[in-house]
């Protein structure tokens, strides 16, 4: 996560703290801008190796039939959180009841109702994935949070949301499978060792 300047326009009126992150998306193209706990946070476009972590992520969602009638794989869907009246977050990838879009909330989110499970690759902000995103995601009542965590090489996958973060915390090491909870509605396992490779950068 980085920090960026905010400037304030000359009116009269004060922005809200929706309309200052929505002005800092279009002045930073690229950029994920979020509020969390009442804090807007700002994550730099993120490297191919996240983007290559991500795609590998899809493809046992989607041979599950994940992508499909009752459910669909979505990446950077809005996420409209509960935590503060302008909460909303764009997790990495999310499974999603199929019928979403009959859903929507407040700046182009979604209720996280319709949300099965949500997911993030770490980059540079990954103690905002490890730390206020469990407590966010959990009042939100998501039912799964899945994080690969690409510093340390591992793939946490967090389960039974409580008001201040998720009851299971399992963490899995290379070499190990990720077992999911069939609630997302089919059986899978993530590859742990092809999750940490896909997303290591090469130096």
């Amino acid at each position: 996560m980085s920090a960026a300047a905010v400037e304030h326009p000359c009116d009269d009126e004060p922005e809200t703290l929706l309309e200052t992150a929505n002005r800092l998306t279009e002045q930073l193209p690229g950029h994920r801008v979020e509020i969390i706990g009442g804090v807007i946070t700002v994550a730099p476009p993120a490297d191919g190796p996240h983007a290559n972590a991500l795609t590998t992520l899809m493809v046992p969602f989607i041979a599950a039939g994940l992508h499909g009638e009752e459910s669909r794989v979505l990446q950077a869907i809005g996420l409209w959180l509960p935590g503060g009246p302008q909460d909303f977050a764009i997790p990495d990838l999310a499974i999603v009841d199929a019928d979403f879009d009959e859903h929507p909330r407040e700046n182009n989110s979604y209720d996280p109702a319709c949300f099965r499970l949500v997911l993030e690759v770490t980059s540079g902000n990954y103690q905002n994935d490890l730390r206020n995103k469990v407590t966010a995601y959990a009042q939100a009542k998501i039912p799964v949070y899945v994080i690969v965590d690409r510093k340390h090489g591992r793939v946490h996958v967090l389960t039974e949301p409580l008001p201040g973060g998720y009851d299971r915390h399992e963490v899995y090491a290379p070499g190990q499978q990720a077992p999911l909870p069939a609630s997302i509605g089919a059986e899978v396992s993530l590859n742990v060792d092809e999750l940490v490779r896909a997303g290591r950068p090469k130096r």
